[in-house]
């Protein structure tokens, strides 16, 4: 974590750049602040949450981007939540602790009296009656894990292996399912014996709880996100019927396949379970949907107090399903082939905690595919493209689903294990500007290369964003930008089966180096190959189409895009919302780590709007949901309640508005929001309603 003082405050950058700016009024560095650290002790916090980085200095005040934010006081048992009421916050004189909950946390101890608002939801305010001495600390959501275990290349060693990667986890309370609370685990490497380090020996908490698999390696991978959230120990037995055990509880499994539908089953009911009962802990939140936990028979301050395996046993023999439909769906289901291979992956892939299924595909029907008679709107001057053989994914829960097997499916994202090992390449760059380069390699594509220049350009100066634009490349030129350190590369052009069209040529992406561009677009007909060639030569992940595409629609997509890449979207989620805009969507797809995010949103997670109403209704209805397939767990308040209570991510809610009400919406609403069909920006929704 790197900190400096700006002209107006002071801007915190973590590795994955990622920033946190916090403009100040008159702020002059002081090492005499409040102590922050005992400050968190006082509240019960224990050191697995103190920040990467402390600044302080007195100030007349702190003004956030418009995060939501909890003030709780040292001299009792107060809090409040900023965000979730429409008035200022008057905090009375005393000893307090202020969490802004962003991309990276933010703490703040002071003392004395203050008042925290949020004006017109563009920014969170911590104003001072006088300078006040404070401490700022910053926390980030990246870092390393705690170091690599090494075990046998045998279903034995694997096993070991998956028992030692709750390691990243930082409690065994219900705590545990806030994603602040799961950190990296430790990596895998194969030898002829079992090493484990002390740092990840020690960092592991034994739970009681075993799982009891057979010595069979589609079942170890399968069970490895249950394993992981319950920090399990592993055994496996010739034969053995698949089985979950407490001191209290045996709870059999079926066998493969149903194993792994009954296992993601299990890891949904406990992991659900923990987020509601973490509300009578000392960092909860009112949940939306904690009050059916009287359905279950589960009292959240005594379940709270319970080791995690007694926990288990309470979950187990609750009536789960009288209130899972009205729970959230899972963030991230992940198909993997159960290969040592991938086990090496594994660490990387569970830091998400998705499902993880064995990879069932079929052939692709004809009727999934538009009728190629659309070839005459293909881009212009396109050539033969790479035959690209697709298949249908047979998918199960999930609302995001990616590949890590072979096979080129349709409708999830294509992920290798190069693409995880090389994010940590990118972590070594805190403070430089977000960099990005625009290629135009064909004049007759200006129009998508200018609109994606100006998205860029609006969140350049919000972001560190540093914005190079290029025409017209050769082919030593084009493998220099990919060579290059770089965070994004939009290259907007023609692909054919020799490679990206260049000013004197093809350029292969087999036939560069390496790629040093951390995430890429290549909005050219039948890129696949080299995009897939991109990630095995260093990038994490990039934007593909499979076929020839439509030259207008792939404006389209480019430019919407390019926004919301901006707008803090994961890779796999900003394509897929901006190709739902035309009729041949399912060309593009992401190769690579679709879970990828390059920018950080102004909300903690981007939400989707979908708005129902018409010019001159007295009423409208928004259906809101913050959603994608990261941070399971959070919560977020969403600025059209009337309360102050918090729901899950990918919890969907639904408001109606007076017209007033919506103008007001519209008026901070940076997302996109779905009306009458289409994907439209709070400009356009307000010409169509009201002007």
């Amino acid at each position: 974590m790197q900190v400096e003082t700006t002209d107006d405050g002071i801007r915190a950058v973590d590795a994955a750049k990622t920033s946190l700016t916090v403009r100040t009024d008159g702020w002059i560095p002081d090492s005499d602040g409040p102590s922050l650290q005992s400050g968190l002790t006082a509240l019960g916090v224990d050191d697995s949450r103190i920040p990467d980085a402390v600044v302080s200095g007195r100030t007349r005040s702190l003004t956030f981007p418009p995060y939501h934010a909890t003030v709780r006081t040292l001299d009792g048992d107060e809090s409040a939540t900023i965000g979730s009421q429409p008035d200022a916050l008057d905090v009375a004189d005393g000893r307090h602790v202020l969490s802004v909950d962003g991309g990276i946390r933010a703490l703040v101890r002071f003392d004395g009296s203050a008042v925290v608002s949020q004006a017109d939801y563009e920014r969170l305010t911590v104003e001072f009656p006088v300078p006040t001495a404070v401490t700022v600390g910053f926390d980030a959501r990246v870092g390393g894990g705690p170091g690599t275990i090494t075990v046998p290349e045998t279903p034995e060693g694997v096993a070991t292996a998956l028992s030692f990667l709750s390691a990243g986890y930082r409690t065994t309370t219900p705590d545990r399912s806030f994603p602040t609370m799961r950190g990296p685990g430790p990596g895998v490497s194969f030898d002829e014996s079992v090493s484990v380090p002390a740092s990840i020996r020690d960092r592991r908490q034994p739970t009681e709880i075993e799982v009891l698999l057979p010595r069979e390696l589609p079942y170890l991978v399968t069970a490895a996100p249950l394993v992981s959230y319950l920090g399990a120990e592993v055994v496996v037995e010739p034969g053995a019927m698949p089985a979950l055990r407490t001191p209290g509880l045996r709870h059999e499994f079926p066998e493969l396949p149903l194993f792994q539908r009954d296992a993601a089953a299990l890891l949904r009911r406990v992991f659900l379970c923990d987020c509601l009962v973490r509300g009578a802990g000392p960092h909860g939140e009112r949940i939306d949907g904690a009050e059916r936990l009287d359905a279950l028979g589960i009292d959240a301050g005594t379940v709270y107090e319970l080791p995690l395996p007694d926990r288990v046993e309470r979950y187990v023999n609750a009536p789960f399903e009288a209130v899972s439909s009205a729970l959230p769906e899972w963030h991230l289901s992940m198909y993997v082939e159960p290969t040592y291979e991938h086990v090496r992956t594994l660490p990387r892939v569970l830091e998400g905690l998705p499902f993880v299924f064995l990879p069932d595909a079929e052939e692709l029907a004809d009727t999934e595919w538009l009728d190629r008679s659309l070839r005459d709107f293909y881009r212009s001057g396109s050539r033969e493209v790479a035959s690209i053989d697709l298949v249908q994914p047979n998918l199960g829960p999930g609302d995001t689903h990616g590949w890590l097997a072979d096979g080129v499916p349709i409708d999830v994202f294509k992920t290798l294990p190069e693409a995880y090992e090389n994010r940590t390449k990118y972590l070594d760059a805190a403070g430089e500007p977000i960099s990005v380069v625009a290629i135009l390699n064909d004049g007759a594509m200006r129009d998508e290369y200018d609109d994606a220049a100006e998205r860029y350009r609006e969140r350049a100066a919000d972001l560190n964003i540093d914005i190079e634009i290029r025409e017209r490349l050769t082919v030593d030129e084009l493998a220099a930008a990919f060579e290059e350190r770089t965070d994004l590369l939009h290259y907007i052009g023609h692909c054919e089966t020799d490679g990206l069209r260049c000013a004197d040529g093809n350029l292969s992406v087999s036939s560069i180096r390496e790629s040093n561009a951390q995430t890429f677009f290549l909005n050219a007909c039948g890129s696949y190959y080299e995009g897939e060639e991109l990630v095995r030569k260093g990038s994490v992940a990039g934007g593909v189409t499979f076929n020839e595409v439509l030259d207008s629609q792939a404006a389209t997509v480019g430019t919407t895009f390019a926004r919301l890449m901006t707008l803090g979207y994961c890779i796999e989620r900003a394509l897929d919302v901006a190709r739902r805009r035309i009729m041949t969507g399912k060309d593009y797809a992401v190769v690579g780590d679709g879970t990828h995010v390059l920018t950080q949103s102004d909300t903690l997670v981007p939400p989707t709007a979908e708005l129902r109403g018409d010019r001159g209704d007295e009423e409208f209805l928004v259906t809101y949901t913050v959603d994608g397939p990261r941070l399971p767990g959070a919560t977020h308040h969403c600025h059209l309640r009337d309360d102050q209570g918090y729901s899950l991510l990918r919890t969907t809610e639904r408001y109606t508005l007076s017209e007033a009400e919506l103008r007001e919406f519209l008026a901070y609403s940076e997302n996109p929001i779905v009306y009458d069909g289409d994907l439209r920006w709070r400009g356009e929704v307000a010409d169509l309603l009201f002007d």
